[in-house]
């Protein structure tokens, strides 16, 4: 069996800033630290630094005073930042960067005095986290058909934002709409979805050309790996979403000769070599990795751990 490596793939620079956070609190304050959600959506991720003395809440009434707490790579809501300055707690804020430039625009096109539209999925932490962010009414749309339900009226001055993790295909074609139902629109183009979103969808459609089934690996509350199965689905290649190796099921790859793995932006190397251990449990595997695009980004880390030597990485791959 041959097994082509989509490139890039796996970890991106925000995820590797997220993790690098909490590996360099624990190691200057000791653990425990609190990080309010999962840090990044992956529980291989969140297992290996729960092991190392980071607590994962959900709210901020379960950190204690004083505690170290960290927000999560997806961003919080304005709300969640006040309750942590009234109370005192030393914050590290973990919030991608890319993440951040959304909320950002958001405010700028709300301070022109344009009412926003949100293009995301409902219910994900960084919509939450975005809605929350700006001072004023967000509409959320999921769909093209959602544009045609808005009761905005066409000549309203509106704007619109995405998640960063979403299908660019989707976005471009929900912009479009918008941009047919109102006169007076602005927003950024898709190109602003996060480069490694764009770069993985983009080895994705490549990899999808050459091979018999897609396997992604990825955890299956992570928004950026869904949209990459969907698009092996799209191209016509049977794709399957996998957390690690034990997840994989001989019959999807029995016919195969070619067999294509990516893994999404929070999912490290580790487990995409776990899936590989699997598929040579089941005949011998030759491997090889797509040319394509490298990845070199980097994000600053907050000032107050600028100095603090890193523990050991948690796998990041290519």
């Amino acid at each position: 069996m041959k097994v082509i490596l989509a490139q890039p793939r796996g970890f991106c620079a925000g995820v590797v800033r997220a993790i690098e956070i909490v590996e360099r609190a624990l190691k200057k304050y000791g653990p425990p630290v609190y990080v309010r959600h999962e840090i990044v959506h992956n529980k291989h991720v969140v297992e290996s630094l729960k092991a190392k003395g980071a607590h994962f809440v959900e709210d901020l009434s379960e950190v204690p005073d004083n505690a170290v707490t960290i927000f999560s790579a997806h961003g919080v809501a304005r709300s969640v930042e006040d309750e942590a300055g009234s109370r005192g707690l030393p914050v590290l804020n973990a919030t991608c960067p890319l993440v951040t430039k959304v909320h950002n625009q958001g405010k700028r096109y709300v301070a022109q005095g344009r009412v926003l539209i949100l293009v995301g999925h409902a219910g994900h932490p960084e919509v939450e986290g975005t809605m929350g962010q700006i001072p004023g009414p967000v509409v959320l749309v999921q769909s093209e058909n959602d544009v045609k339900t808005l009761s905005i009226p066409a000549d309203t001055p509106v704007a619109y934002v995405t998640q960063t993790t979403l299908s660019v295909d989707d976005t471009r074609g929900i912009i479009a709409a918008l941009q047919r139902r109102f006169t007076n629109i602005v927003g950024p183009e898709t190109r602003d979805i996060c480069y490694a979103t764009q770069n993985r969808q983009s080895a994705v459609r490549d990899l999808s050309a050459l091979v018999d089934v897609i396997l992604v690996v990825g955890a299956k509350n992570s928004s950026n790996s869904n949209r990459l199965r969907e698009i092996g689905a799209e191209a016509g290649v049977p794709s399957y979403l996998i957390a690690d190796g034990s997840e994989l099921q001989a019959d999807w790859v029995k016919d195969a000769r070619t067999v294509g793995i990516t893994a999404g932006a929070s999912a490290p190397e580790v487990l995409v070599e776990d899936v590989i251990g699997a598929l040579r449990r089941l005949g011998p595997v030759e491997v090889s990795t797509l040319s394509g695009r490298e990845e070199h980004i980097e994000f600053r880390l907050p000032a107050e751990l600028a100095g603090v030597q890193g523990r050991e990485t948690v796998g990041i791959g290519s």
